[in-house]
């Protein structure tokens, strides 16, 4: 399944600062950036279970947000692009 990871993790003091690192690169180990806070992962169920545990251990709910999308198949019915991002193919050859 395809996951879209949002979150807004507040900056104003120095503990947000380092939630938001931490936040970005527990993302950007199991999917790819599409904007500064949000991300694609293409993941199963048991991935999806343990990203959300590792990132809900990082946030302050009280200040912080974070939100998941979950697509199902056919995933390319769900999703219109714009703009110059072109998303990585996961399902094509990693070399080309």
């Amino acid at each position: 399944m395809l996951v879209i990871a949002c979150y807004d993790v507040s900056t104003e003091t120095r503990e947000g600062r380092s939630r938001l690192r931490r936040v970005a690169k527990a993302c950007e180990r199991i999917g790819q950036r599409v904007q500064k806070s949000v991300f694609e992962c293409r993941i199963n169920q048991m991935q999806f279970e343990e990203l959300e545990r590792r990132l809900l251990s990082i946030i302050d709910p009280e200040q912080d947000c974070l939100r998941f999308y979950r697509l199902h198949e056919p995933v390319d019915l769900n999703i219109k692009q714009h703009g110059n991002f072109r998303a990585l193919d996961f399902d094509g050859p990693l070399v080309v």
